[in-house]
């Protein structure tokens, strides 16, 4: 049970989150998880009293308990920005979490499918089952337009515009994407049968069984059916053809600044992580076909 005015000031700063700064339910939901768990451990009455040395604590046991490191990124994440509201709130004075140092974790490369692999997932004519129709042109859209998985729940009619989409993307951003000749044709056979599922008045572009906006649970199930379908040798997620759409395109044109572009990503460095997977890409290619690579056999 969070002590009376530790809870109230979690709940204004989890409002501030989702109203002024327009944060995702997912990232709510993890600094809601975090900081509910840390209230409840502190010795401190009000947050007035926190000090670096409770962040520490909050952390050695966290490691004691033995959380990940990117659990504890996360704990420590949620706790600076917090902190921060706080001192601006002027109920702190100085970040308490500012000089704690997180641990050290291996970032794992994204997965992604290769060329041929996500051609042959694509590869199926969806005839006149209804479902399949819908399920196609969400494909090709992510694929096309690497789209996170609630830009492409969060698409509405509206958005569609002949050869352009238009996306709203973290922190409400929106952004401008091309449609690609295989998307816009699977989308194009979407539209004339999407009355058949949604209601006159539905705004969403993909409605489910149920005549609503299809939620991303349902998205990632229909994935991984069609995955099993096309005898996939792996599994398949959104965010994995995300993935597969940056890695292809940067292979493609090396043109990073443009690949961040599409992508909505703020930050460069976000971007970045491909040019590794590209690097990949390239070592495999050299080491196939440079007679200096090539192993004796």
């Amino acid at each position: 049970m969070l002590k009376p005015a530790l809870e109230q000031r979690l709940d204004t700063f989890l409002a501030h989150l989702r109203y002024e700064r327009n944060l995702s339910p997912k990232t709510l939901e993890n600094y809601s998880r975090q900081l509910q768990q840390v209230a409840e451990i502190l010795p401190i009455d009000d947050w007035s009293q926190l000090q670096t040395e409770h962040i520490r604590n909050v952390l050695n046991k966290a490691r004691v308990q033995r959380l990940s490191a990117s659990s504890i990124a996360l704990r420590l994440s949620a706790l600076r920005t917090f902190c921060q509201y706080l001192v601006h709130m002027r109920v702190l004075t100085l970040n308490p979490a500012s000089g704690v140092q997180a641990p050290k974790r291996g970032k794992p490369l994204p997965k992604q499918l290769h060329v041929d692999e996500m051609a042959s997932f694509l590869d199926f004519e969806p005839g006149d089952d209804l479902l399949a129709i819908r399920d196609k042109a969400m494909l090709e859209l992510t694929y096309g337009c690497g789209l996170r998985l609630a830009e492409l729940t969060g698409l509405n009619l509206l958005d569609v515009r002949e050869r352009e989409l238009r996306v709203l993307g973290k922190g409400s951003k929106q952004r401008q994407l091309p449609i690609g000749r295989q998307a816009k044709q699977s989308l194009d056979a979407w539209l004339k049968v999407r009355g058949q599922l949604a209601p006159p008045d539905e705004t969403a572009l993909f409605v489910s069984m149920q005549r609503q906006r299809i939620t991303s649970r349902q998205i990632a199930k229909r994935m991984r059916l069609w995955a099993q379908r096309q005898g996939m040798a792996q599994p398949v997620h959104p965010h994995k053809l995300r993935h597969s759409f940056a890695t292809h395109l940067l292979e493609s044109s090396g043109d990073l600044r443009g690949v961040q572009e599409l992508l909505g990503h703020a930050n460069l460095s976000t971007t970045q992580v491909y040019t590794h997977l590209d690097f990949q890409h390239l070592a495999q290619v050299y080491d196939g076909a440079h007679p200096r690579a090539k192993k004796n056999k």
